[in-house]
């Protein structure tokens, strides 16, 4: 699949069911998937953290003061910088680095849904981004009031780009669970599925035929669903994934559209 920078990249959200080989350097010599570790070069794969930073730079050229976490003209006031390091994997230069960035972007403090569909309709220009920017926002949104916090969205970056395999299968097992009550459904999964693929599917390449969502979607959930009762639990979904490679292999994507 094409990336809006042209690069290319995994075609599927979860790897290909019928068992494309892994990407090379993600397997241990015993054969273990191994977390692939990000650099500053791969956190900048991340369209959020472009966002920020983009618009940290562009506030620094008119900007020489330093920023901490202390804003008295914010309507949500963050989280102290220390307790935020504690939190996440990220470094305080980091942390405030995104914040400065965070705060010229969203002065109230908080991001709402349509800023996130204007961030990924700036990257993916050549898609429909509006409905999978609907579905990260809601994972990113956990008590769902519409907005997010600059503490939940770098915890879930920090999950997204340094977080443990069961961390980062939590997050997505989190954002397949569209309606959040427990459980993934087959109609869920697609809809994650097509949304990636109305964003990114018509620039790939080989081409994309349009069932192609839908017959990647019957095969993991096929695989994910051990008991055949029609719905995909966290435990079914974990295992699977754990055991899987060429599924643990494809979260790399997540590099590319989160």
């Amino acid at each position: 699949m094409m990336q809006a920078d042209g690069k290319m990249v995994d075609g599927s959200l979860l790897g290909d069911a019928n068992g494309v080989e892994p990407a090379p350097g993600r397997l241990k010599d015993s054969g273990k998937w191994q977390r692939p570790r990000f650099s500053r070069k791969a956190l900048m794969k991340c369209c959020l953290v472009k966002w920020i930073i983009t618009s940290k730079q562009a506030q620094d050229k008119g900007d020489s003061s330093d920023s901490d976490l202390e804003l008295s003209t914010v309507r949500h006031q963050p989280e102290g910088l220390d307790q935020l390091q504690a939190q996440t994997k990220f470094t305080r230069k980091e942390l405030q680095s995104l914040y400065r960035g965070f705060k010229n972007e969203c002065p109230s403090g908080l991001v709402d849904e349509e800023t996130f569909k204007s961030i990924y309709s700036q990257f993916f220009p050549q898609g429909d981004a509006s409905t999978y920017a609907h579905f990260l926002f809601n994972a990113f949104d956990l008590d769902r009031n519409g907005s997010i916090r600059f503490e939940d969205f770098v915890i879930g970056l920090s999950v997204l780009l340094r977080g443990s395999v069961t961390e980062k299968l939590n997050w997505a097992f989190n954002l397949y669970d569209i309606n959040k009550d427990g459980y993934i459904t087959k109609e869920e999964m697609l809809a994650i599925m097509k949304s990636i693929y109305d964003m990114m599917g018509r620039y790939t390449y080989p081409c994309v035929r349009d069932e192609a969502p839908s017959e990647h979607v019957d095969k993991f959930f096929q695989k994910m669903d051990r008991n055949r009762d029609g719905v995909v639990t966290i435990e079914e979904f974990i295992e699977t994934c754990q055991k899987d490679e060429n599924i643990m292999n494809s979260m790399q994507l997540f590099e590319n559209v989160i």
